[in-house]
């Protein structure tokens, strides 16, 4: 099993034909994603990589039949205007592929999904793959002649979440070489404010029975982790667990890496997610160079 997609999830990309959409594009399909259609205005009636592309998504959903996911490809001053198009075509399942979103088109965009019930992953998000399966949004795709893809992402048991795009391949390349594999990878996004959190998603590795626990990437800044831990401590998420979380020791104000890492008031320091994490029973490790050993010592076990 997987979480959020598998290698039956039909889904439609917006902004297919711009470069970076045929980059996305062209990563999902190489690794066997069902991509069957994509959506610019104005771009109808082309085809990208053998994917036929429309207007509108209620063209595109005319011509194929429903689809379960959309990856929207847009630059962040347009992200609103295409999800909330989605949202409306009723897709369930969006992923945001882009930064830069206003702010206030973020926290519009994230109100309406939790009141009609959508799951929205991102803004900023990398994407989502379940190994051998399926690509959301390009993630663990295979374009050029680096293995490094093929290395970070075999298919396995073990779940892995992230904050940051770039350390859910690393934390992945981790996993697989500790001698495991991956069932799900996702990355959270990389904004201020974000659709599904870490406390959303461990229950839903709970309930995935190919998925024995989960190697998670944090950072400093907001209280994601501290919800998360509200959520072991309920009993909804009961496996194991193994963290890192970057930015030890940062001074509070200080910004580091995306734009949500900063501490302020006291709250999102390192040292208090760390606590956190160790408070309710998970393996939360101080050095990266830590992760490798701890994933074998607890997974060994599994």
């Amino acid at each position: 099993m997987a979480i959020l997609i598998d290698e039956h999830t039909r889904m439609l990309i917006q902004g297919i034909t711009g470069r970076f959409g045929q980059g996305v594009a062209r990563r999902m399909i190489e690794v066997g994603s069902k991509v069957v259609v994509g959506v610019t205005p104005g771009r109808g009636g082309e085809f990208v990589w053998g994917v036929p592309v429309f207007d509108t998504i209620k063209e595109a959903l005319e011509a194929v039949g429903p689809v379960d996911a959309a990856v929207a490809v847009v630059p962040g001053p347009e992200a609103k205007g295409a999800v909330i198009e989605a949202f409306e075509a009723g897709i369930k399942t969006v992923l945001m592929r882009v930064e830069r979103v206003p702010l206030h088109d973020s926290l519009e965009i994230i109100a309406h999904a939790r009141n009609h019930g959508i799951r929205l992953i991102g803004p900023g998000s990398a994407g989502v793959v379940s190994p051998g399966k399926a690509s959301f949004g390009g993630l663990g795709g295979f374009i050029g002649s680096s293995d490094l893809p093929k290395i970070a992402f075999k298919p396995g048991r073990i779940g892995v979440i992230s904050r940051s795009g770039g350390q859910t391949s690393t934390i992945s390349w981790v996993v697989c070489s500790a001698g495991f594999g991956i069932s799900t990878a996702i990355h959270l996004g990389s904004e201020p404010v974000l659709g599904i959190t870490l406390a959303e998603v461990l229950p839903l590795f709970q309930e995935d029975k190919e998925t024995d626990g989960v190697v998670y990437f944090g950072e400093i800044g907001t209280v994601m982790e501290e919800e998360a831990c509200e959520v072991i401590q309920e009993g909804r998420y009961t496996k194991p667990i193994v963290a890192y979380i970057a930015g030890k020791g940062l001074p509070a104000g200080l910004r580091f890496s995306h734009a949500s890492a900063i501490v302020e008031g006291g709250q999102g320091s390192a040292e208090g997610k760390i606590k956190a994490l160790k408070e309710v029973g998970a393996i939360a490790v101080d050095r990266p160079d830590e992760l490798g050993p701890a994933i074998k010592k607890v997974f060994g076990k599994v």
